[in-house]
């Protein structure tokens, strides 16, 4: 290859020139499709590489490598440039406008779903007064009053199944926090 290179720097020669674009054309366009490049760009960029290889073989030195590494050296950095030159960011056009999902982020869910359990699991936990008590007042959304009544029980009973009852919640879900 080294061989036909110098050919094409010293004559121009094209018969060494297609042996080497039928040589490295098809290789060059496959290492850009790894790349990333889609086939028409990997196309453009194999036959650019192939006509830099033909306007510069005359700077090809067999000193310092390969003409396989020339050649992939020449395909890199003009995949490198090209990818310089595309836009990376383009904004939306102002007609669409999206907005943020009202939606909870995934974590938040899972975060929540795990929160649910302790507390129950808390609940179950509690000695039947204190559990009633607690589901009467946040669940069925009633006043000390109201559970008193509802339980026959005096208001300081209810108060002090609350207090219990919190104390030994307030402790098993500090975790939570």
């Amino acid at each position: 290859m080294a061989d036909l290179l110098q050919r094409v720097a010293a004559n121009r020669d094209v018969e060494a020139f297609r042996m080497l674009f039928q040589t490295y054309a098809p290789r060059v366009k496959s290492y850009m499709m790894r790349q990333g490049a889609d086939p028409n760009t990997a196309e453009e960029l194999a036959q650019e590489t192939l006509l830099t290889v033909w306007r510069k073989a005359d700077l090809y030195s067999g000193d310092k490598g390969s003409a396989t590494t020339w050649i992939f050296t020449i395909a890199r950095n003009l995949r490198i440039d090209r990818l310089r030159r595309e836009v990376a960011w383009q904004p939306l056009p102002d007609d669409i406008e999206e907005e943020a999902s009202a939606d909870p982020a995934p974590d938040e869910i899972v975060s929540e779903h795990e929160r649910r359990d302790r507390v129950q699991a808390v609940l179950a936990d509690l000695p039947a007064d204190q559990a009633e008590v607690v589901t009467l007042a946040y669940v069925e959304g009633l006043s000390h009053s109201e559970i008193a009544e509802r339980l026959g029980l005096p208001l300081g009973t209810v108060k002090s199944r609350m207090r219990l009852a919190y104390q030994k919640i307030r402790g098993e879900l500090e975790v939570l926090k």
